[in-house]
């Protein structure tokens, strides 16, 4: 009787060099762009975080100037300018100043009052104003300059106040108990300033951002007097 052969059984093989070579070769190509893609996001959310630090710490700068500047030349006694008075309105001039721009020193200085101690006179503690210096933003309070943002964080490039919208004037003769013509008679000026501020990251120099605003001031200037 004839038995039938039976195959010989293969004996079990592992992966070849090549096959390993090419397995890990795949692997580092994978691990290479999941870190490029982990190390673009952090780029991109440490970006963002410094962008929104910046344009959140300007915004705070710039509302704390634009506080400020709607105060300027305010005045306890303004009702005295359109007082009548032996049958006349003679407005009275403001003692306090608008901004001004101080371009004597090492930095432009922008500088106003406004009134504090209700004694018609501008004292030393109703002088204030916003300069640069080192990179910060600095604030005239009771005539000291103080530091109110932080260079470690943000480097303030540039700072402007301009009043570059004209002013609006506004006829006021109505005011006068008699009639005024010609180029003397009074008038109520409305004020606008428009404010610039740059800064740019302490931490990443390709971060600089902008702000500009505009302010009015809540003051209005009362210029010319009624005729006798």
């Amino acid at each position: 009787m004839l038995i039938p052969m039976r195959p010989a059984s293969r004996r079990q093989r592992g992966l070849s060099i090549v096959e390993v070579l090419v397995g890990i070769a795949v692997g580092l190509v994978l691990i290479t762009g999941v870190l490029s893609l982990f190390a673009t996001n952090l780029t991109n959310s440490r970006r963002m975080l410094t962008e929104a630090r910046v344009n959140q710490d300007l915004r705070v700068a710039a509302d704390l100037i634009a506080r400020d500047l709607r105060r300027a030349a305010y005045w306890q006694n303004a009702i005295t300018g359109t007082t009548v008075t032996g049958g006349l309105s003679t407005p009275v001039r403001n003692p306090y100043q608008a901004v001004a721009v101080d371009v004597a020193a090492s930095q432009i200085d922008y500088t106003f009052s406004r009134d504090t101690t209700e004694n018609n006179a501008i004292d030393t503690a109703e002088q204030f104003g916003f300069r640069l210096n080192s990179g910060a933003l600095q604030m005239k309070v009771a005539n000291v300059w103080q530091t109110v943002t932080d260079p470690n964080v943000m480097t303030i490039l540039s700072l402007a106040i301009d009043n570059t919208i004209p002013p609006v004037n506004i006829d006021a003769r109505a005011s006068c108990a008699v009639t005024c013509t010609g180029g003397g008679c009074p008038v109520v000026t409305l004020r606008h300033y428009r404010l610039t501020l740059v800064g740019r990251s302490a931490t990443d120099a390709n971060v600089v951002r902008q702000l500009v605003s505009h302010v009015k001031v809540r003051n209005d200037s009362v210029t010319g007097t009624c005729p006798a």
